[in-house]
């Protein structure tokens, strides 16, 4: 199949500088024990030929797409069985990798880029390393730190569990198409936290109750947990939740917890 139809049937931004390839695969670092390697959405392979150059690294790529899939079937034998034809959102990496760390990279998809992040934390015992160019603006936002308009549930939720590394922007003109926007490479690695010093389930529902009505105090956004008055008199909850640090959270969700207790 020819590459440029592939890019008109696929209504996608297709990375073509292979400069820029070479230096988001540099940006794994791989940490100890990790050799498994997996791309999200490889489209026509820029990024996965740059992969396949680091016999250190046992890729594997998933893609959506049924003619992308056909065209790495073809110009990427060494793959060798290890392309696959799925929706990243609905793998079940744990099974897939038989619980190996991994690594993700990709030039992820725009829109749904947020939930890719989602299902990162879902395995995060698993994934060690993820680097992935996304829209500028989101990147933007998972870096940032507290006290930011843009810090949101995403941000907070990530830096529980990994550091993230705002690496490098990149320009619309190295994608064909074009996209509209900037884009933006990040690198997340996982942190030491293995567990939070709360129940991590509510340390959730916290969260994105806090940021649901992000313009009101918590004592207010947290109304639906059904706390007593007397149980949020700490100043904690006179601010809002893009004020909170990852551990001012945690301190906050075991106190939620000790008042429905």
């Amino acid at each position: 199949m020819d590459s440029v139809k592939a890019k008109k049937h696929l209504g996608q931004h297709f990375l073509t500088d292979p400069n820029i390839a070479r230096n988001i695969v540099e940006a794994l670092r791989l940490p100890d024990g990790v050799q498994e390697v997996l791309e999200i959405g490889p489209g026509m392979g820029v990024l996965t030929q740059t992969l396949l150059q680091h016999p250190g690294y046992r890729t594997s790529v998933v893609e959506i797409d049924r003619e992308s899939v056909e065209y790495l079937e073809k110009h990427f034998p060494a793959l060798n069985g290890r392309i696959y034809s799925q929706d990243f959102l609905k793998m079940d990496l744990g099974k897939l990798y038989d619980g190996q760390p991994l690594s993700i990279i990709g030039n992820f998809p725009y829109n749904i880029s947020s939930q890719i992040y989602f299902q990162v934390l879902a395995h995060r015992q698993q994934v060690r390393e993820c680097v992935g160019m996304i829209q500028k603006e989101v990147a933007d936002r998972l870096a940032e730190g507290p006290g930011t308009k843009t810090y949101g549930i995403l941000s907070v939720l990530l830096q529980a569990f990994y550091t993230i590394d705002y690496l490098f922007t990149v320009p619309p003109h190295v994608f064909s198409p074009p996209p509209k926007v900037q884009s933006a490479v990040i690198r997340l690695t996982r942190n030491t936290t293995e567990q939070l010093a709360c129940d991590e389930k509510l340390f959730f529902q916290v969260v994105k109750q806090g940021f649901q009505t992000r313009r009101k105090t918590l004592r207010n956004a947290l109304k639906p947990f059904g706390m007593p008055a007397e149980a949020t008199t700490d100043p904690i909850f006179d601010k809002r939740a893009e004020q909170l640090s990852v551990e001012d959270f945690v301190g906050l969700t075991n106190r939620v917890q000790e008042a429905k207790a």
